[in-house]
């Protein structure tokens, strides 16, 4: 019998990130950078296209390392805007290059990335019990609380709708319908880590 998934998991490689990484509690700093990153690459584009291109953005941007990115100069930018590996969208190349000098900055002031963004959900994941996929917010008042702070620290491709799918992608929320497969294997993951920390 064939497994159930959420619906938005149709094709390869969304159902090998379903699978293994979505909605799993993840707090590895250069890990939660990368999906910001992905995540706005995204906008305005289907993320099976980011999915398809994520080993050729970690190629481009150095592994995701948030201090090499900080130090991109124009010239750089002028490089990245003929890699047929990323999007070729000046704004988000150069949103990539902010966020590298944002994220370098929260992580002086709160210690690390990993406890900024996750004091949003209080510091555990969210368990929705989500029925259909339709059911699913766009956004919710965290998402909405992280944009506004991100926005004022300097990020770019931020916004709240932004911020839940970092959210979902991250752990900080289970976002799996209860019908799907993964549901009850990622709450459990996420007790598991809460007792661990």
């Amino acid at each position: 019998m064939p497994k159930r998934r959420c619906a938005w998991a149709r094709g390869e490689p969304e159902v090998r990130y379903h699978d293994r990484e979505w909605g799993v509690p993840l707090h590895a700093e250069r890990k939660l950078f990368e999906l910001l990153i992905l995540e706005g690459a995204q906008a305005g584009l289907s993320w099976s296209i980011i999915l398809r291109r994520r080993e050729g953005y970690r190629k481009a941007f150095g592994g995701f390392d948030p201090a090499r990115i900080a130090r991109y100069t124009a010239r750089t930018v002028r490089r990245l805007l003929g890699d047929p590996r990323i999007v070729r969208n000046r704004a988000k190349i150069e949103a990539t290059i902010a966020n590298a000098q944002a994220f370098l900055r929260v992580r002086r002031e709160h210690r690390s990335f990993d406890a900024y963004l996750w004091h949003f959900v209080g510091g555990k994941p969210v368990q929705n019990r989500w029925r259909s996929h339709a059911h699913l917010p766009a956004e919710t008042e965290a998402s909405r609380a992280m944009s506004r702070d991100m926005r004022r620290r300097g990020f770019r491709f931020v916004g709240p709708t932004i911020c839940y799918a970092l959210m979902q992608a991250a752990g900080m929320v289970n976002d799996h319908t209860t019908d799907c497969f993964r549901h009850g294997q990622v709450r459990r993951l996420a007790a598991t880590a809460r007792s661990r920390r």
